[in-house]
């Protein structure tokens, strides 16, 4: 299939992604204001929705590996395109997201995340927030699920390395809960920025799970070199030169 007529219908299935968005934000607002359920409920229809329109619209499949936490642990995704965060949460009972304090003003996704329980950050300031959210969670004032949080802190593109921020780290000690590393080569087909969508079999795989007690510094390591490592092999799966940006 040539490159224009690809780029064509990546164009019309983003689009879509998008208004599809708002029309589940309408469809569900009632169910999401009466209960936290309903709003679980819209976000997993729209995980599904675009997986499903992914796959025919422009030829990229999805795959979940590994075992899917339904207990109460803390989830250290690689985090490459807005595809993965669908997949993640998508794949979850109850996933909730520390995520960019500014999102909780866009539309849809601000309302939604709230409401699901995911935890706004602001930068520079993510200290303060850690603490606070251990706190949170200590007097059982926070919603139970699987807590999301992106080891890196923002999209990493597939053969760039990146350094592993020490937040995941703290929370791992201060809450003392099971982490669940995930890897992924979404980004060999779906790409930080653009338009152009490619062809292929997007993995999302689960990794065994570190037991809390580790030291951080030993944890932190552990952690990337899970993710890296995986990540490597699935990128490597797709077709994708390893040490190349």
């Amino acid at each position: 299939m040539s490159y224009a007529i690809q780029w064509l219908r990546s164009l019309v299935f983003n689009a879509q992604m998008y208004l599809a968005m708002l029309v589940f934000g309408i469809l569900y607002t009632p169910a999401a204001i009466w209960s936290r359920e309903g709003a679980i409920a819209a976000c997993h229809a729209y995980c599904r929705w675009v997986r499903w329109t992914a796959g025919w619209m422009i030829g990229l499949k999805t795959e979940i590996r590994g075992t899917p936490p339904t207990d109460e642990v803390m989830v250290a995704p690689k985090h490459q395109s807005f595809l993965d965060v669908l997949m993640i949460y998508g794949a979850m009972p109850r996933g909730k997201f520390i995520f960019k304090a500014i999102l909780k003003y866009a539309p849809v996704i601000g309302q939604f995340g709230l409401r699901i329980g995911c935890i706004p950050v602001d930068r520079g300031k993510r200290g303060l927030a850690i603490k606070q959210m251990v706190a949170d969670v200590q007097a059982g004032r926070a919603l139970p699920g699987q807590l999301i949080i992106y080891p890196q802190g923002t999209r990493i593109a597939p053969g760039v390395k990146a350094p592993y921020k020490i937040g995941t780290g703290a929370l791992y000690r201060e809450l003392g809960q099971p982490v669940v590393p995930v890897a992924t080569n979404v980004g060999v087909f779906w790409p930080k920025r653009g338009i152009y969508r490619h062809q292929g079999t997007a993995v999302f795989e689960f990794l065994p799970r570190i037991e809390p007690g580790l030291a951080v510094p030993d944890f932190m390591q552990q952690l990337e070199d899970a993710i890296e490592t995986a990540s490597d092999r699935l990128n490597a799966e797709a077709g994708f030169p390893l040490g190349r940006p």
